[in-house]
């Protein structure tokens, strides 16, 4: 990989990361277009660890208030029923799909799961989930002529099986063109909670998730499998996006809907699939890893 390609990648790692439209999926097609090299669900997991530690610094005041209040619990039981002391549990539940999954799947979704005809089906598929969610919650937001606005719920309402739910949606993302942000948020929509809150913690709970699986693949670059420059590159390069692209994003989902990522995913997929229809693009293409 070239400092070029790494600096490309990490600006579209940032760019994607925190939008619902898949990250690991744009950075599979960067490629493909580009006729580089597929630079691998190793390298997307290191590169992730960038735009997570930008999690962690926007979200830092949230994140060492849980911390240190699930801390305590564990020695003071009146504590317990605090709600940042239930949120570090709520996460590590959460977490637990998409560990038990990612090792499981782990040939699978470093092969089959990277075949583009795929990516493009996610894409769609989950662009028309999102928009259904969205729909929803701006109908409960508004109401209509016949009835009031629909309250819906925040994150001090999450219960364990929310947040195993959220979990799950989570692990779906797995697969190429899901999206992590996208699934995690339309799970929590479809389950009526608010889209700020659903964003927030589909942030927090891909923490554990995202620098879990960057350390468990160090030990490719340790191997001689990633070059070690150009891959810390492009994370740095990352996570100076990432930061930015959070700060816009919440701001752009307490007054905006999802829509024009839902028309983005579904129009990226159609032409995905029209590419390789045509024969233009190889639904493998630049699989052979560089």
């Amino acid at each position: 990989m070239s400092w070029f390609e790494s600096f490309v990648l990490g600006l579209v790692q940032g760019l994607t990361e925190f939008l619902p439209i898949s990250s690991s999926a744009h950075l599979r097609l960067t490629a493909a277009f580009a006729g580089w090299h597929d630079p691998g669900a190793a390298f997307t997991a290191i590169t992730q660890i960038g735009t997570e530690a930008a999690v962690i610094i926007y979200f830092r005041e949230d994140i060492g208030r849980i911390i240190s209040m699930w801390a305590r619990s564990l020695v003071n039981r009146e504590l317990r029923h605090d709600h940042d002391a239930q949120m570090g549990w709520l996460v590590i539940v959460g977490s637990i799909p998409i560990g038990v999954l990612g090792i499981t799947l782990k040939d699978a979704i470093e092969g089959p799961f990277r075949d583009l005809r795929l990516i493009a089906t996610t894409l769609i598929v989950m662009g028309v989930v999102l928009g259904i969610a969205d729909r929803l919650a701006a109908r409960d937001e508004t109401g209509g002529r016949h009835r009031a606005a629909k309250q819906r719920k925040t994150l001090t309402d999450l219960s364990v099986k929310d947040g195993l739910l959220y979990g799950v949606c989570q692990a779906m993302a797995l697969v190429p063109g899901v999206s992590r942000s996208g699934a995690t948020i339309s799970g929590g929509l479809l389950m009526g909670y608010t889209r700020e809150s659903a964003a927030r913690y589909s942030f927090l709970l891909a923490i554990p998730a995202v620098l879990a699986s960057g350390v468990f693949e160090l030990k490719d670059a340790g191997e001689g499998h990633i070059a070690w420059g150009p891959t810390v590159f492009a994370t740095l390069i990352a996570f100076v996006v990432g930061y930015a692209v959070i700060a816009w994003f919440m701001k752009f989902i307490s007054q905006k809907s999802f829509m024009p990522f839902v028309i983005y995913r579904i129009l990226l997929g159609i032409a995905l699939f029209a590419l390789v229809a045509a024969g233009t693009l190889s639904p493998h293409a630049g699989e052979t890893a560089g």
